[in-house]
């Protein structure tokens, strides 16, 4: 009887998805060597920067993450079957912040400094579908720096690193998808049933019957 009421209950329904062409999951990691002045605004002209430590952060960049630059058809034989893929050529765009830090504790962030990587990725992905890339872990770490040199004051602090090395770990989910319309049976969703919660009934203070009222003490 219940099997029968579920079925009358359902419809045929039709939903907009993204349907995923192809989805892998890869590690990728890359170095960056700064060169030339990095601007640190607000560090004093006097400040010793001997026993300093750097460290750095590093984000998907908030404009074009990712662009890509060029799709070509590649024929590929999988378990016998001639297949067609998509190389693609995709630049990975980020935003890098260096920060140092003194002995006695304070920071002195960098400017934002933006950085770009190319990488080719092979994919179903023909044309017309879109490429998004999820960033699982992303962070850095500051392998060496090398001697660190203070010029300018204030907002026009800069400091100069003879051998600043950064290496950047990723791991990143890669899609390839396109907007779809399907239909299928569902039932509509009903309602939890709001959860009997009573109201607590009024209490009164603890009363102190040894002293009040006053049995025939008087």
């Amino acid at each position: 009887m219940h099997d029968d009421k579920s079925r009358d209950s359902r419809e045929l329904i039709c939903i907009n998805v993204d349907k995923v062409y192809d989805w892998i999951v890869k590690e990728k990691s890359f170095d960056i060597t700064r060169t030339g002045p990095i601007s640190f605004p607000g560090i004093p002209a006097n400040t010793n920067l001997e026993g300093a430590t750097v460290t750095c952060e590093v984000v998907p960049a908030a404009s074009n993450p990712i662009v890509i630059q060029d799709r070509e058809n590649r024929q590929f034989c999988i378990d016998g079957e001639n297949v067609c893929l998509q190389q693609l050529n995709i630049q990975k765009n980020f935003t890098l912040r260096i920060f140092v830090t003194l002995p006695n504790g304070m920071v002195f962030p960098s400017v934002t400094i933006p950085v770009s990587r190319c990488e080719q990725v092979t994919l179903c992905a023909p044309e017309g579908t879109d490429v998004t890339i999820t960033y699982t872990d992303l962070d850095c770490f500051v392998c060496s720096t090398g001697t660190l040199t203070l010029a300018g004051e204030g907002p026009t602090s800069t400091i100069t690193f003879s051998d600043l090395q950064i290496t950047v770990n990723t791991c990143q989910s890669i899609q390839s998808t396109f907007p779809v319309t399907v239909e299928f049976l569902a039932e509509f969703c009903e309602p939890r049933a709001e959860l009997p919660i009573a109201c607590p009934p009024p209490t009164r203070p603890q009363q102190c019957h040894a002293v009040f009222p006053d049995l025939g003490h008087c």
